[in-house]
C-alpha cells in the first residue's frame, strides 16, 4: 500500500466505521430495535466501543506482519471512533438508564462495581482522545505521549473486566470469552515482540 492509497483509503475507512453509528440510528427512527429498545442501544454502543478496541490493537499486528505501512495511517482515526462509540454508550446508560441525573450516576458509579470500571475505562480513553493530534504530541515530548498511549492496553483489561461483571448477572460469558480470546491474542503478540526484543538487545550487549 503506498503512500497515495492510504490517503484514498480514509475515506472508505471512516464510512466502514461510520455504518453501526448510522444502522443503530435507522433501527432507532423505524423502531427496529426490539422489545427494549433502550438496553438495546446501550448493549450495541457497548459492543461497537469493543469491537473497535480490538480492531485498533490489530492494526499494528497486521502492518508489521504484512509489511503495508501504511496501515499506521488509519490508527488515529480508528482509536477515536473507539472514543466516539464509548460516548454514545455512556450517553446511552446516561440518558435511559439514569435520565441523565447526574447524582444518581454519581451514586451508580460508586455502588456497582462493572459501572466504576467502565467509567474509569471512558476516562483513560478520554485523557488519549484528548492527546491524539500532533500538537499534543509536541507539547507532551514524544516519549512522555508515548507512555501514556500504552494506556490502551489498561482500557482493553478494564473493558473485558466490565463486559464480563455486566455479563455474570445473567451467567452468560461466551462473548466475553471471545472477545477475551482476541484481546489476549493481540496483547500477547506484543508482549512476545517486546520480550524478543529485549532478549535481541541482551544477546547484543554480550557480544560486545
Amino acid at each position: 500500500m503506498q503512500r497515495g492509497e492510504g490517503k484514498a483509503a480514509k475515506p472508505l475507512v471512516f464510512s466502514v466505521a461510520l455504518l453501526p453509528f448510522f444502522y443503530l440510528l435507522w433501527a432507532a427512527v423505524f423502531d427496529q430495535l426490539g422489545a427494549n429498545p433502550a438496553e438495546a442501544l446501550v448493549r450495541s454502543t457497548g459492543d461497537w466501543t469493543l469491537r473497535m478496541l480490538c480492531v485498533v490493537l490489530a492494526v499494528t499486528p497486521l502492518r508489521v506482519l504484512t509489511g503495508y505501512a501504511a496501515l499506521a495511517r488509519f490508527r488515529r482515526m480508528l482509536g477515536l471512533f473507539v472514543y466516539f462509540y464509548a460516548v454514545l454508550h455512556l450517553l446511552s446508560y446516561s440518558g435511559f438508564d439514569m435520565a441523565f441525573d447526574v447524582a444518581d450516576i454519581a451514586r451508580d458509579i460508586a455502588k456497582r462495581p462493572f459501572i466504576l470500571v467502565g467509567f474509569t475505562a471512558f476516562v483513560l480513553l478520554t485523557s488519549l482522545a484528548l492527546t491524539s493530534f500532533n500538537r499534543a504530541i509536541k507539547a507532551m515530548g514524544a516519549k512522555n505521549w508515548q507512555r501514556l498511549h500504552k494506556a490502551v492496553y489498561v482500557v482493553a483489561g478494564l473493558a473485558i473486566l466490565h463486559f464480563f461483571w455486566m455479563r455474570a448477572g445473567k451467567n452468560d460469558f461466551a462473548e466475553v470469552a471471545v472477545y477475551a480470546a482476541v484481546l489476549a491474542a493481540l496483547l500477547g503478540w506484543r508482549l512476545w515482540r517486546y520480550l524478543a526484543k529485549v532478549a535481541g538487545s541482551g544477546k547484543r550487549s554480550s557480544r560486545i
